[in-house]
């Protein structure tokens, strides 16, 4: 096994050819079996056609689209392989990758001083800084991660450097500047609010040098959560947001004990909130907007999440972490039912692994875990299916980082932001071609479609990742 991670442009015509695999709607997903997806120079879908086999792309989608077979790079999925959306994580700490595992026994608050802190704070190392984020992104593209939203330290050079490596690698990220000025320790907070905001813009004007047009990477305003960030920080950051529309991604309502740190930090009196709620403190702030992505949300209250629809703010749900840091297991269906978007976050390093795959079959397990909590027990209602979660990581992550109607399936006019997935067919000897072809996922070619969707969600990981592309770039190959 080889893999291979590209950085260099790539600007050739691409046929694709073989199934693909997309959300048609939150329960549904659509099989095209037999079809080609034609992608241009730009990596934008220009046609995608059913029943359509290699000869017949060439004999009529080509000349229709005036393409020259030697222009064209032909891709073809073999058996056992299928195309589908590239994943997006709404929620990940870049600078926490080395901690991947380690959490302990401890509880939010207590994890953050004993681990994470000491760790971001030595990202100001530049070549620590380089070496850490160049394996999260090779980590990430490998697990078919095509766009992520990060959150890097308060050091704008390290910053800056993880967007720089994003772009070079051809991932699609969200960049954030963490914004903190208390209740961190003193080696690691930004002295002033004016000078936070400061280091903020700085982060901002980076990023639109290295992508004026932001089409690859995007900067997004990152208070890290209410209680590390005092209230005229919190005031200044939504003043920005609203200056430049860009996004915003923090925390909200994680575990119990956060959530009343807010409440006595954040009274209505300082605030002019109608009450200290959690959603409500960052509404003052003009945090709450529909370009805001909160994390977390396992505690909201009806009336916070009224205010949380009601503003078309977005939800990132990172069951995995939610579970390893005991913080609680996050109504989803109750979010979705609120008409709240919700998408998957691994949110590395409270969760523990780089993979959204991960992620969406936890999301699956802990939804029946909230279940068993319902009003009469084992409500079903409460159950999320493979096919929703799976609309979590594709069309509802696109969602929640502004990038909808642009990437998460498989029509003309989206940009081509995919993985081809490879599972292992398993022969009439019991082997499987290749070494470790299909990793942990085998099938013996009776299984319906759904039920071979369902057991790569359930068992997959990075082996059944073969390529990924961005924009039509092939930006990793296992082989």
């Amino acid at each position: 096994m080889r893999i291979v991670q590209r950085n260099g442009p790539d600007a050739r015509r691409k046929l694709f050819l073989g199934s693909f695999v997309h959300c048609k709607a939150l329960d549904e997903l659509e099989y095209l079996h037999n079809a080609a997806v034609a992608v241009d120079k730009e990596g934008t879908i220009v046609a995608v056609e059913r029943e359509c086999d290699e000869v017949r792309a060439r004999e009529t989608v080509l000349p229709r689209l005036g393409w020259g077979e030697d222009e064209v790079e032909v891709v073809k999925a073999r058996e056992g392989q299928f195309f589908f959306p590239g994943f997006i994580d709404t929620h990940l700490h870049a600078s926490q990758y080395p901690n991947v595992g380690i959490f302990g026994k401890s509880t939010l608050l207590d994890w953050l001083n004993t681990y994470t802190f000491p760790l971001e704070a030595s990202l100001a190392d530049p070549a620590r800084a380089r070496q850490v984020y160049a394996r999260v992104i090779r980590k990430t593209l490998s697990h078919g991660t095509t766009c992520a939203a990060y959150y890097a330290t308060i050091d704008v050079p390290s910053t800056n450097l993880l967007a720089d490596l994003c772009l070079a690698a051809g991932q699609r990220a969200l960049v954030g500047r963490v914004c903190m000025d208390q209740l961190s320790p003193d080696y690691y907070r930004d002295a002033t609010p004016e000078s936070s905001l400061a280091y903020t813009r700085a982060s901002i004007a980076h990023i639109r040098t290295i992508d004026p047009s932001l089409s690859l990477i995007r900067p997004i305003i990152t208070p890290r959560f209410a209680p590390s960030c005092s209230l005229p920080l919190l005031r200044q950051l939504g003043a920005l947001a609203q200056e430049t529309r860009l996004p915003i991604q923090t925390h909200i309502s994680e575990n119990p004990s956060e959530i009343a740190l807010v409440q006595q930090l954040f009274p209505p009196s300082a605030t002019g909130a109608p009450d200290n709620s959690y959603a409500s403190v960052y509404d003052a702030a003009g945090l709450l907007t529909e370009r805001t992505i909160l994390a977390h949300a396992v505690h909201l209250t009806d009336a916070e999440a009224d205010l949380v629809a009601a503003r078309g703010a977005k939800i990132s749900h990172c069951p995995c972490s939610n579970s390893a840091l005991a913080s609680g297991a996050a109504r989803v269906r109750w979010l979705l039912d609120r008409g709240i978007v919700c998408g998957l976050g691994t949110d590395m390093s409270g969760g523990f692994s780089p993979s959204v795959l991960e992620a969406a079959r936890h999301a699956v397990l802990v939804s029946r875990h909230v279940s068993f909590t319902t009003a009469g027990g084992n409500s079903e209602r409460e159950k999320l299916s493979v096919e929703e979660v799976l609309f979590l990581a594709t069309r509802g992550g696109a969602e929640v980082v502004g990038l909808e109607g642009r990437v998460g399936k498989f029509e003309v006019g989206m940009e081509w932001d995919a993985q081809l997935v490879g599972l292992g067919v398993v022969g009439e000897d019991g082997g499987v071609g290749g070494e470790d072809e299909g990793g942990n996922v085998d099938v013996f070619g009776w299984e319906s479609w759904p039920d071979r969707v369902a057991k790569w969600v359930y068992n997959g990981d990075d082996r059944n990742t073969k390529r990924v592309w961005v924009r039509g770039r092939l930006v990793h190959e296992r082989r």
